[in-house]
């Protein structure tokens, strides 16, 4: 059974001045046991628009390899603006 973890909900408008509604979920299975064995719990991204949806499955592993990098670039981006407002104030 999967938990939602976390949902980001985007909105947006076309051309025609439509909305629109992007989501971001993160949804984790817990680890298990299978014939004797544990296995690894499961971290699914789904991204979800008004008319499709699509989801990869990761394992643990993948999952902190894919947070570590989105944390160094959101890092990253953050310094950037700090660095540009500093300069916009001198």
């Amino acid at each position: 059974m999967a938990t939602i973890e976390e949902e980001i909900i985007h909105w947006w408008k076309d051309e025609k001045g439509e909305s629109h509604r992007n989501a971001l979920r993160l949804e984790s299975e817990p680890a298990s046991e299978q014939n004797g064995f544990p296995r690894d719990g499961v971290v699914t991204l789904r991204l979800m628009n008004t008319v499709s949806q699509q989801a990869i499955k990761l394992s643990p592993d993948e999952a902190l390899r894919i947070s570590t990098q989105l944390l160094s670039v959101a890092k990253d981006l953050m310094q950037q603006k700090r660095r540009m407002w500093n300069a916009h104030e001198d």
